[in-house]
């Protein structure tokens, strides 16, 4: 009975189990969706919960970082629709490049994060709080470039926003995905094989520790909020290869969709256990549930709302299982 306990204890408590069931989850949803729909069958709606939610996965990817340090950053949603109305701006009137321009607006988003990143460390101030002054100042300085909308009109824009890339019979992506999933491949690796990584695992797992070893805690900290605020600005310039204009009011709330996202993907809130592959399967699941209601017809958008907070509560009690496992295997040894 101890040995079943013990293997139980050691299932529970891999930093892979959440993943487990996220992907158990995501599979479960998709064969629920080909058993009663048949335009699930279509490799293209596959390809579409990839197209439609690519600056979401890059997105979350930017706050995976931050919530694996313990922090949180709910400026996201802002910054990318800066870098949408900035880019816009920027095109329409000054008759930049269009590279110079996307390297402008991620230097912004780098900048954006290095600030936030900062406040945060060096006066040891509630990172909710600066993030929060973050958001409004990004949302307000978008208003203030223009109250409407701003059309692109650029060519490698608009040739970038209608390319197919055809992976299946059937079925493309955009390059949006491409970006998307090239960030998460290197989010990943970053994670996993530098030292940057293994210092926001240690960070996120006992910051008073990684002072006593030794480790850069308040760059590191400094530098996760420069990733957030990178990816921001680069799902922004997905995002506006997807909408191909400027709007105050784009991407509104995103950032609660990546923190959803995150948290379903297996990203432990406290900070310090995360797997980047999870958190793309954390957005494709708030993909299916909007593709359900889509080929449902008959229901209100708002369900998505309702399921996620339900998937939310969840996955927050299994994160709490799961921190009692890594405690009795932790008093064992």
């Amino acid at each position: 009975m101890k040995n079943l306990t013990g293997i139980k204890n050691r299932i529970v408590g891999s930093r892979y189990f959440s993943f487990g069931i996220t992907l158990t989850l995501f599979v479960v949803l998709y064969a629920v969706g080909m058993m009663n729909y048949r335009g699930f069958l279509k490799p293209q709606v596959f390809c579409n919960l990839l197209i439609d939610n690519a600056a979401l996965i890059i997105a979350t990817i930017g706050i995976t970082f931050v919530l694996l340090i313990g922090g949180i950053d709910i400026s996201i949603g802002s910054v990318v629709a800066l870098t949408c109305m900035t880019s816009a701006k920027l095109l329409a009137e000054t008759g930049m490049p269009a590279l110079l321009v996307i390297l402008l607006v991620l230097v912004m988003g780098c900048v954006f994060g290095l600030i936030q990143g900062w406040l945060i460390t060096e006066f040891n101030m509630q990172p909710f709080i600066v993030t929060l002054a973050g958001q409004f100042f990004a949302r307000g300085m978008t208003a203030i470039i223009s109250r409407d909308t701003i059309v692109i009109e650029d060519p490698l824009y608009t040739s970038l926003a209608s390319a197919r890339i055809y992976i299946l019979p059937g079925g493309f992506i955009s390059v949006g995905v491409i970006i998307a999933l090239a960030a998460l491949v290197i989010g990943t690796l970053v994670l996993k094989f530098t030292r940057f990584g293994r210092n926001i695992y240690a960070l996120g797992g006992n910051e008073t520790s990684a002072q006593l070893m030794g480790l850069p805690t308040k760059r590191t900290k400094i530098s996760a909020y420069v990733v957030c605020g990178f990816c921001s600005a680069l799902a922004g310039v997905v995002y506006s290869l997807i909408m191909l204009s400027g709007y105050p009011l784009h991407a509104v709330s995103m950032e609660m969709d990546a923190i959803a996202s995150s948290v379903i993907g297996g990203t432990l809130m406290t900070g310090g256990v995360a797997f980047l592959p999870g958190t793309l399967l954390g957005v494709m699941i708030q993909g299916i549930i909007q593709t359900f209601i889509t080929f449902q017809g008959t229901l209100s958008a708002w369900w998505t709302r309702i399921i996620i907070a339900l998937l939310l509560c969840l996955f927050i009690v299994i994160q709490a299982i799961v921190s009692r496992s890594r405690q009795r295997l932790n008093s064992e040894h």
